[in-house]
């Protein structure tokens, strides 16, 4: 069994389809998608958006409460260990109208997925990538082989550079970039929604408060008359 693996293993094959891989999507890429790609491979692991969600919602409601008892000024006393409410509640309570609140809230979303799909993206590039190089070095391989047909004792080294740099492209494309990039949209998406569900709540509560209660429109009606 070990000597099977070990007969897989080509230094040279492995060099011309990682490096090769590694060099086309980083031309594909710009420097910080590409190092948030690989930034990216921790959350990939420990991310919990279904915990996360649980955590948010506690705290948004305990945001609520403190805007209903003293005011949506307030808001950033809340005690949370989650970072983006934490966050978003303190720009809550730094804003003077709800509108600003939104603004900012929208353009926080927008620029969160243009930098998950970044990292998406570079995974994706890589999958594509991979298996190029992977014929690229079955190419070279044949070369190498037609080359030495008047030595059959020199062909196994080029041969083993043609099969096993296909085998290296389709394992680093099948096998790791697209899953990781895969993992990577649904944790997108699932962060997304989330936090989507809080900016709405949080400025709901914004806008709530600057409605004038309801007592005080007759008073407001005969003022105008």
């Amino acid at each position: 069994m070990f000597e099977i693996v070990a007969r897989l293993i080509d230094p040279i094959s492995l060099l011309l389809v990682g490096g090769g891989t590694i060099a086309v999507t980083a031309l594909r890429s710009t420097a910080e998608g590409f190092k948030s790609a690989f930034r990216a491979l921790k959350p990939l692991v420990k991310a919990r958006p279904a915990a996360d969600a649980i955590m948010a919602e506690r705290a948004v409601r305990q945001i609520q409460r403190i805007s209903d008892i003293k005011g949506i000024a307030l808001a950033d006393r809340v005690d949370t260990s989650s970072l983006f409410v934490r966050r978003a509640a303190v720009k809550l309570a730094d804003c003077h109208r709800a509108d600003e609140f939104a603004a900012w809230a929208r353009a926080d979303i927008e620029e969160r997925g243009l930098r998950h799909d970044a990292a998406i993206n570079v995974w994706k590039s890589a999958a594509d990538a991979a298996p190029s190089m992977g014929m690229i070095g079955t190419v070279l391989g044949l070369i190498g082989m037609f080359a030495a047909m008047d030595d059959p004792a020199t062909l196994g080294p080029a041969m083993a550079i043609a099969l096993l740099t296909t085998l290296y492209g389709l394992i680093l494309s099948s096998v790791v970039a697209v899953p990781v990039a895969g993992r990577l949209e649904q944790l997108s998406l699932a962060e997304r929604r989330w936090q989507e569900a809080v900016f709405a709540r949080l400025e709901a509560l914004a806008r709530a408060e600057e409605t004038p209660p309801l007592a005080a429109w007759p008073k407001r009606s005969g003022a105008r008359g």
